[in-house]
């Protein structure tokens, strides 16, 4: 509830009035379980949808053949789902990260944890499919930072082309860095003798 707040509206013009009625809560319910306010809910808010993004990440990578078709799967479905909510539904993290990471240090902590797990999760099942461990990162901060920024212009252009361009851009750089497959060596058949 707060998470689709946040996501549609930022961090700032969310307000506590609005996190109680999309809670169902008593007023006074918020200061008792978040003493630290409307910052606090919001690092807590981050981290568990952080953590639910995070699972969606590794079951499309992990429901795929292999992580260049991963990398595509999952490009293309943020295109879908962008579509699908009429440009509305898009990072909750990057959101927020982009409103408070010069202004609230907690916050801006909260955001580079979870964005730190993402990366850990796809380099991990990049550098499994046998890249190199720091080209594995690179590619994982890559694909990130190439699937925020597309957020961003096609939720302005109200179009998917950036999130399918930048995943078809991803899939490519993925490819490139796997090791190369060494070629099978024919099977010369066993010499026969002659009778």
């Amino acid at each position: 509830m707060t998470s689709g707040l946040f996501r549609r509206q930022g961090y700032h013009a969310t307000g506590i009035k609005q996190i109680v009625e999309a809670a169902n809560a008593p007023f006074g319910s918020i200061y008792h379980f978040f003493p630290g306010g409307k910052e606090e809910i919001g690092a807590q808010v981050i981290r568990s949808s952080g953590t639910l993004y995070l699972r969606l990440i590794e079951a499309i990578l992990d429901s795929q053949p292999n992580v260049v078709a991963g990398a595509r799967a999952f490009f293309e479905g943020a295109a879908a789902q962008l579509v699908a909510t009429d440009y509305v539904d898009a990072c909750p993290i990057a959101t927020v990260a982009l409103e408070v990471a010069s202004t609230n240090d907690t916050l801006r902590q909260a955001t580079d944890e979870v964005f730190e797990l993402w990366i850990g999760a796809t380099s991990d099942r990049f550098a499994a499919a046998g890249i190199d461990v720091a080209r594995a990162r690179e590619l994982a901060v890559f694909a990130l930072a190439a699937l925020e920024g597309a957020f961003v212009i096609s939720r302005a252009a109200r179009d998917p082309e950036a999130v399918l361009a930048a995943g078809r851009e991803v899939a490519v750089a993925v490819q490139a860095a796997l090791p190369a497959r060494r070629p099978r060596r024919p099977r010369h058949p066993s010499p026969t003798t002659r009778e």
